[in-house]
């Protein structure tokens, strides 16, 4: 038969699920506070750039011609582009290219308006382990989360476990005093 004892196995499975989660939970905290003020640092995330009006004009063919004149981009064809983020209300169009750099360019004019490294991307994939490996996000990172859930869950236990005890405890010795008495009066009649 199993012999199980909450508190000591609780501590148990606290000090080896961290132990067993310590660099996956570092790489993840680091890179999602990396994540977080991604909008205030240019280095993470380039800031948007605004257009000369609201809307968007420019053909996808010359969003194409664009990004080719591009050095930075290195795009000579459609998939050299990771993405296009069409920004109306901007009046911008962000050109992604696949190796991590992105340009900005007036959504009317066509013009320029910023080239920069997105590195944003990159943290993202290292925060949910792809960057490593495309196994690693399923086999270590979401295995990692689970033993954060558990290891919150006997945090938890293992933080309020003293004051139950200590509550049961006064509660316990409440009623054994309130017996010898009893027994004291019985035994005074």
């Amino acid at each position: 038969m199993l012999n199980f004892d909450l508190r000591k196995d609780s501590r148990k499975l606290h000090r080896w699920g961290a132990i067993l989660i310590a660099l996956p939970f570092l790489i993840v905290l680091l890179s999602g506070l990396f994540l977080q003020v991604k909008k205030q640092f240019n280095w993470i995330q380039p800031l948007s750039q605004s257009g000369s009006a609201i809307g968007a004009s420019v053909p996808l063919d010359s969003v194409l011609t664009i990004a080719k004149s591009i050095p930075e981009l290195e795009t000579k064809k459609w998939t050299d582009i990771d993405r296009l983020d069409v920004r109306p209300e901007d009046g911008i169009i962000k050109i992604r290219g696949t190796n991590g750099w992105e340009a900005q360019i007036d959504s009317h004019s066509g013009e320029i308006l910023q080239i920069a490294p997105r590195r944003s991307d990159v943290i993202e994939a290292i925060h949910d382990g792809s960057w490593f490996h495309e196994k690693a996000k399923l086999w270590i990172f979401l295995p990692s989360a689970g033993i954060v859930t558990i290891l919150w869950l006997t945090g938890i236990y293992l933080f309020f476990y003293p004051y139950w005890a200590k509550y049961r405890n006064k509660k316990r010795l409440k009623k054994r005093k309130e017996e010898r008495q009893k027994r004291k009066i019985e035994g005074k009649l």
